[in-house]
């Protein structure tokens, strides 16, 4: 079953496509919208998104090997168990090459990744790794992160403000300039054994 028969899309609309466990290979989509979509356990390899947004489609188990994003959103999009790190990244990014909100992104991984501005708002973020990874100027806000791995991150900037579950420890990662709301404080000073009392 093929659905892609150009190789460049330009300011289309694809609307509640079902499309599972498909290889889409060498495509271009720039200024798409997909909408209701559901494209698990497919693979878009070696393929570009160019300001495309994705609105309540199920990309869980997506490999993205080779593809690269620029400008792209994900809102309301299930995205379970995608390892960002087979996308094709640029070394310095002057944009925000990808931005989630009310998605959810468990048990992916950022491993080593160098993501500055990138924005993770309103998610669910469990189980996901963010080791070795730069991501200065991110914006995690009001996003939940139990039990996702922070070591030797770069979180410099970073906005936490009303983010939940927050495990990171202090002295092994880069938070200078990072927000948290008061309640996560308390978590981040546990890392160094302080017992607070009222």
């Amino acid at each position: 079953m093929t659905i892609f028969s150009e190789d460049q899309y330009y300011t289309q609309q694809f609307k509640q496509l079902v499309y599972l466990e498909q290889n889409i290979s060498n495509l271009i989509f720039e200024e798409c919208l997909f909408e209701g979509c559901d494209f698990s356990g497919s693979s878009f390899e070696n393929c570009s998104f160019i300001e495309c947004d994705f609105s309540r489609c199920n990309l869980s188990l997506v490999s993205f090997k080779g593809t690269r994003f620029s400008e792209t959103v994900f809102k309301d999009c299930k995205l379970l168990g995608i390892d960002w790190t087979r996308a094709n990244w640029p070394s310095i990014a002057l944009d925000a090459l990808v931005a989630f909100e009310k998605s959810v992104l468990n048990d992916g991984s950022f491993f080593g990744l160098t993501l500055q501005r990138l924005k993770i708002k309103a998610c669910r973020c469990m189980d996901v790794d963010f080791t070795d990874g730069d991501f200065k100027q991110a914006n995690f806000s009001d996003s939940d992160f139990s039990g996702s791995t922070f070591s030797r991150t770069n979180l410099e900037q970073a906005d936490f403000s009303e983010a939940q579950n927050c495990h990171i420890n202090i002295t092994n990662n880069q938070l200078k300039g990072a927000k948290f709301s008061a309640h996560q404080a308390v978590n981040l000073l546990s890392n160094l054994g302080i017992e607070l009392v009222d």
